[in-house]
């Protein structure tokens, strides 16, 4: 089970992201390309998985001294770091040469992501701005490595919102470890000193607003009208709107925002939403 967690399990759900332009594009019942996409899922959790470790390895001081982090695998002594080492070289470059295999363009995407990760754990994580956008990146990579894998055209009403909501995200996350903080009466992460909760409650409305807005766009835009004939995806913004407004609702009035993923696997009413939205898109675009 340690080794469960060393690579971060939990945490594949966001390379589903990968899916994200198959989805959008209507061909989401080609097997061809289903498969093509889970093999190229499973090749990015491999690096993914790679760069957890890294950064385990990297805050390995830090997290020995974290409430929560201390319990992580490398941190509580569970798995010996010669052992992760091992596992992180092997699941990385693994992970790049399934990539390879599958499209060299794929490969590149990749390459990228992890390129990214390794600047953000080696020193970028601890400027402010910097250190939300280049996690933000990595939900945009995940986007894009899809597209190039399965050779599909993404528009700029995707990139602009799949961006954003990872920035929104990435800010709720930095507003639960200011609350941390707060509680321990101690500076964990260098980047917070530039942060307040006034400020990130200011980000997330203004974030959350803008991706409303994008959606909507989206939904009315000649693209869709083009695809889809009579454009009635707008109906499915009522789920976006609600997901959107649950998890602001989690974050600035219960305070429980450190996990994106842990809300995402264990809130009911998100679950609702996204299951609610993939239905109705798929209603509207398919049949």
């Amino acid at each position: 089970m340690r080794y469960i967690f060393l690579i971060r399990m939990h945490h594949w759900v966001k390379n589903l992201f990968l899916f994200v332009p198959l989805f959008f594009s209507g061909n989401i019942l080609d097997e061809a390309l289903v498969w093509l996409m889970i093999k190229g899922f499973f090749s990015f959790c491999l690096v993914a998985s790679a760069v957890y470790i890294l950064n385990d390895l990297k805050d390995l001081r830090e997290d020995r001294k974290h409430p929560q982090k201390k319990n992580r695998p490398i941190a509580s002594g569970k798995v010996p770091v010669a052992t992760a080492i091992g596992v992180m070289l092997v699941f990385g470059a693994g992970g790049l040469f399934w990539a390879y295999m599958l499209k060299p363009g794929f490969c590149f995407t990749v390459l990228l992501y992890l390129l990214v990760n390794i600047g953000y754990s080696f020193g970028l994580k601890h400027v402010s701005l910097v250190d939300v956008f280049l996690v933000s990146s990595g939900f945009l990579i995940r986007v894009v490595a899809g597209g190039v894998l399965g050779d599909i055209f993404i528009s700029q009403w995707l990139i602009i919102m799949v961006f954003l909501l990872a920035l929104l995200l990435t800010f709720s996350k930095r507003r639960h470890d200011l609350i941390l903080e707060k509680e321990i009466g101690k500076k964990r992460r260098k980047s917070c000193r530039y942060y307040t909760l006034d400020f990130i409650n200011t980000c997330l409305s203004l974030i959350a607003g803008v991706i409303m807005v994008s959606y909507l766009m989206y939904t009315f835009s000649e693209n869709v009208r083009d695809r889809i004939g009579e454009n009635y995806l707008y109906i499915t913004s009522v789920f976006v709107f609600g997901g959107i407004l649950r998890y602001l609702q989690i974050t600035l009035v219960t305070g429980k925002s450190g996990s994106p993923t842990r809300i995402f696997l264990t809130d009911k009413i998100i679950q609702f939403t996204v299951a609610g939205w993939v239905l109705a898109f798929f209603i509207t675009l398919y049949l």
